[in-house]
C-alpha cells in the first residue's frame, strides 16, 4: 500500500488536569491505532545533531515531546512535511513507507517513540536512494 506524508497527522493524547500536575494516557488500540509493542526515547541530543534518517517498511509509530521541542521533517518521497513538536498531550502518527529526520532538539528534550513493532532491522531503509526505489514500487 503507498503511503504518504497526509496519512500521517498530530493526534490529541488524553490529558487529565489535576492541581498537583497533569497526566496523559495512552492506551493500545485506542489512543493509537495500534497494539505498542516497543517504547524507547531519544534524550541528551547535542545541539545541532539529527536523528532518524530513515524509513520503516511495516513499523507504526507515535512520536511524542514527552520534554522539550524538535521537529519531525515527513517525506514520501514526492512531499515533505515538517511537525514542530513541543507538547506532552500531542503525538505525531507515523505510518510505513515514510522517510523521517528529526532536529532542532532544544536542550533537555525527550523524544518518546511508541512502535508497533520489536526491533527489527530487516524492516529498516536506511539509504535515502534505496526508500525511493521502495516508494517507486508501491502501488
Amino acid at each position: 500500500m503507498k503511503t504518504s506524508v497526509y496519512n500521517c497527522s498530530v493526534i490529541e493524547i488524553d490529558k487529565h488536569h489535576h492541581e498537583k500536575g497533569n497526566i496523559s494516557v495512552i492506551e493500545n488500540n485506542n489512543t493509537v491505532p495500534f497494539e505498542v509493542k516497543r517504547i524507547y526515547y531519544l534524550y541528551d541530543v547535542p545541539g545541532g545533531e539529527s536523528r532518524g534518517g530513515h524509513a520503516h517498511k511495516e513499523l507504526r509509530q507515535l512520536v511524542v515531546a514527552a520534554s522539550g521541542s524538535f521537529d519531525v521533517t515527513l517525506d514520501d518521497g514526492e512531499v515533505k512535511r515538517t511537525f514542530s513538536l513541543n507538547r506532552p498531550y500531542q503525538g505525531l502518527l507515523v505510518v510505513p513507507g515514510i522517510w523521517r529526520e528529526l532536529t532542532n532538539f532544544s536542550s533537555g528534550s525527550v523524544c518518546l517513540v511508541l512502535a508497533s513493532m520489536e526491533y527489527e532491522e530487516s524492516d529498516y531503509i536506511r539509504e535515502y536512494e534505496e526508500f525511493i526505489d521502495y516508494k517507486k514500487q508501491q502501488k
